[in-house]
């Protein structure tokens, strides 16, 4: 490991290629943002002679229906420049206008706001049947709760989640995502912090070690820097949170730098568990004691370090069933001259790195963020899109195989275990090449195919339209909780088909600081049939069959078939 850095990388070359399988791809990615009318720059910090780490890290985008019309629309995050901000320096909300295009509704959504917004996370907290937004900030955080009428009104402070006295200077929330870890129906939120950042005594570029990247002046940090602890709060069902994070233990973790959280049920013991991707410190797993409290076991999952014992630049998260054996692995990105990490589940909270052994290790160039593992071609197998992006704009004329602007990386699931790279083929999107930081995953033209939306520093957000010419059968899985929370947070769904299993989670947060479609999108190949089994956030399972494929299946808890 480079010691003599803020950023933790390994040096690590990428593995042989193995011969190409010449199989064919049907998926066709193409950036359709300008037509869609996604043509506001997304601002964060200043495009050249950045100084300050704060200025590089953010990006949180979300698909997200939140008028209720069966059309996916798009939350973008923003932040600001320290001098002179152009206009338009907000957070951006677009409406899908149901043929393609979008509109840009955020000042009558009630949503223009100015400042260092880092994430978003996205889920009916209040139970009402409207899909709320928690924003984070470097800064204080805002809880956006869906009116019912297009607009949105800010009730963090009514809510509990402003801190009170405030703090001597601004803190730094990162990830953030709703669970529900006492399984009583009500959303809890737990969020993550970044640095414990005091902007005043940082050092500028070049002014320690920790303020170099491989010998280049750069903003200093993660590594000199202090981390800071994390936040759990309890929803008490009545719109307001109580700060639980001490009696919780969570708040006793104060050695990693916090980026994305998900949250599902990890051990499979029936209740939701918190993973924390972490920069350059031990990312975290908070295993759930059923009691309220949370004891942190990352190092003994074998999700915190990679196999040499080595801290890992931790960002992007995403989970799925790479295998189809119907348990749950997890993927995770990271810095340049690193791999990124698949880690494979077994079932019992246990997870090995086998990242090698799939094929994902042959591109170590690019710093790594937004990850998803959507079927893009629907032939019953999750392939895998990383998007990409340096944090120094600077660094490129001094070492131009680090360039800022990089292509996202897309890797198709042969079906046998392996993935291989594709470029040229997988459509004019993938040669693109932006500074990019979230990502999020939906089918936003409602045509059966998973599309993907992009946050771009500086630079207008990208939206990949898939447009996918096969046979291939799909099926969009929609719930609904009763006894557990509304938007059914936390659920796990496991399709049966043509012989084998395919399991996916409902989040609030994934890839990047980011939000995707709470509809769960599952490629059948030429299956034209399918058991669905949920398992509720209350570890109740219920069995239901699908009548048909091609369509969006809409469950709700308590009308299916028990299962022991």
């Amino acid at each position: 490991m480079l010691w003599g850095q803020g950023m933790a990388s390994r040096g690590v070359k990428p593995q042989p290629r193995a011969k190409f399988s010449g199989k064919p791809w049907d998926s066709k990615l193409t950036n359709i943002a300008a037509q869609a009318g996604l043509t506001a720059p997304t601002i964060f910090g200043n495009e050249t002679n950045v100084q300050y780490i704060s200025e590089t890290s953010s990006g949180g985008i979300a698909f997200l229906d939140y008028d209720n019309d069966g059309w996916l629309d798009i939350f973008i995050t923003s932040g600001t420049r320290f001098e002179n901000p152009p206009p338009g320096a907000t957070n951006r909300l677009y409406r899908n206008n149901h043929d393609g295009t979008f509109a840009d509704v955020t000042e009558k959504a009630g949503l223009t706001r100015t400042g260092w917004a880092q994430g978003v996370t996205v889920a009916d907290y209040d139970n009402d049947g409207r899909l709320d937004m928690l924003v984070t900030y470097w800064g204080d955080n805002a809880l956006y709760r869906n009116n019912g009428d297009g607009t949105f009104t800010d009730v963090a402070a009514k809510a509990g989640l402003i801190h009170s006295p405030t703090p001597a200077r601004p803190i730094w929330h990162a990830g953030a995502a709703f669970l529900d870890y006492d399984r009583d129906g009500h959303l809890d939120l737990f969020s993550s912090v970044y640095v414990d950042y005091d902007q005043a005594r940082t050092p500028r570029p070049g002014e320690s070690s920790n303020c170099n990247w491989k010998g280049v002046a750069v903003p200093c940090g993660p590594r000199g820097l202090k981390p800071a602890r994390h936040y759990l709060y309890h929803n008490k069902g009545d719109g307001t949170f109580e700060d639980v994070s001490e009696k919780s233990g969570v708040s006793q973790s104060r050695s990693s730098f916090g980026m994305t959280v998900l949250t599902t049920d990890f051990d499979e013991d029936g209740w939701q568990d918190v993973y924390v991707a972490c920069d350059s410190t031990p990312s975290l797993l908070f295993r759930n004691n059923h009691d309220g409290t949370f004891t942190e076991e990352g190092i003994e999952r074998g999700i915190a370090l990679n196999d040499d014992g080595m801290e890992q630049a931790g960002m992007g998260l995403t989970l799925s069933d790479y295998n189809g054996d119907g348990i749950l692995d997890i993927f995770k990105t990271h810095f340049a001259d690193d791999t990124q990490m698949l880690y494979q589940g077994d079932g019992k909270g246990q997870y090995r790195d086998v990242s090698l052994k799939v094929g994902i290790g042959v591109e170590t160039r690019f710093i790594c963020w937004g990850v998803g593992m959507p079927d893009l071609d629907n032939d019953g197998w999750p392939d895998i899109l990383l998007v990409t992006g340096s944090v120094y704009p600077e660094v490129e004329k001094d070492l131009p195989a680090y360039p800022y602007r990089t292509i996202p990386l897309m890797f198709r699931n042969l079906g046998n275990g392996k993935f291989e790279q594709l470029i040229e083929m997988a459509g004019p999107a993938i040669l693109e090449r932006h500074s990019s930081r979230g990502s999020a995953f939906g089918d936003f033209d409602n045509d059966g195919d998973v599309d993907v939306v992009v946050w771009n520093r500086n630079e207008p957000p990208s939206l990949l339209r898939n447009d996918l010419k096969s046979t291939n059968h799909w099926l969009q899985v929609r719930l609904t909780g009763t006894v557990s929370n509304r938007s059914a947070i936390g659920a796990q769904v496991t399709l049966e088909f043509a012989g084998r299993k395919s399991t996916q989670v409902v989040l609030s947060q994934s890839s990047f600081y980011s939000a995707s479609d709470l509809r769960l999108h599952f490629g059948l190949g030429g299956a034209t049939g399918a058991e669905i089994v949920v398992r509720w956030p209350t570890g109740k399972r219920e069995r239901f069959a699908a009548a048909k494929v091609d369509t969006v299946v809409a469950l709700k808890e308590g009308s299916g078939k028990p299962v022991n």
